[in-house]
């Protein structure tokens, strides 16, 4: 892996009016490497991703993009363009056709041709084990575990250097979910991309992270290899991992 972390949060803090959400989050993620942030509802861990991705502005500390600081609109536009982003709910669109889900950004990002961006979606699909007959259908045509093959193929087209995967199998029974996992490592793999993913699902977290990451209380308060959750140490991420109701972390009711 490079030195130069392809995605580093530095202090970042974000409020909301008197609700203080992110107070000082540090964090970053290597190139092959798959980090896997966890907590509870309402912790902040969507907030991270949009500051990472400059869907938000926080109010303080620095995103940094394979070492250079983002801030202007170009310097965010410009990482976007080499990241990609699977979404809590696929978000397709339905009035258009697969392959122009997946090859969105092609065409009206890049300029890409029609008769190009559909050939490069099918290879997109090919490589998430979707025919070429599922191209010309609606999303509403595909099941919920097509349609998380289908936002990942997208996710994946442009051959991004960082992925994030937004609760990547919500929705999904087990069996389905297994197997989004299984592409997810095989893609981010392939790619040799750095992925970030937030996610409640600790067979997600055991499958896909390389690092796992506990955000509370808007901060990170452990972090390690993924092998190190069960005998962490820490009574945070151990309450979460096992899922027990008593412990330092108060249910959300």
């Amino acid at each position: 892996m490079s030195d130069t972390p392809v995605l580093e949060l530095r202090g970042l803090a974000k409020s909301f009016g008197a609700k203080h959400v992110l107070t000082g989050v540090d964090l970053s993620v290597r190139k092959g490497e798959s980090l896997v942030i966890v907590g509870g509802s309402g912790t902040g861990k969507s907030v991270t991703i949009k500051c990472a991705l400059g869907l938000m502005s926080p109010d303080s500390g620095e995103v940094l993009f394979d070492g250079k600081r983002v801030k202007s609109q170009k310097s965010i536009d410009g990482m976007r363009r080499r990241s990609g982003m699977l979404f809590q709910g696929g978000a397709l669109f339905d009035s258009l056709t697969v392959w122009e889900n997946v090859a969105f950004a092609l065409m009206y990002r890049d300029g890409v041709g029609r008769k190009e961006a559909r050939e490069r979606a099918i290879a997109s699909l090919s490589k998430v084990r979707l025919g070429k007959s599922v191209a010309s259908l609606r999303p509403a045509e595909l099941s919920g575990g097509m349609q998380k093959r289908v936002s990942l193929a997208r996710a994946i087209i442009a051959q991004p250097e960082l992925i994030f995967f937004d609760e990547p199998t919500t929705g999904l029974d087990p069996i389905t979910a297994d197997a989004v996992n299984d592409l997810i490592v095989e893609q981010v793999k392939a790619l040799g991309a750095a992925a970030v993913t937030i996610t409640h699902d600790m067979a997600s977290v055991r499958k896909i992270a390389d690092t796992v990451a506990m955000l509370h209380e808007g901060k990170i308060i452990w972090s390690g290899p993924v092998d190190q959750i069960d005998n962490s140490g820490n009574d945070f991420i151990d309450q979460f991992v096992h899922g027990r109701a008593e412990g330092p972390i108060q249910p959300a009711m």
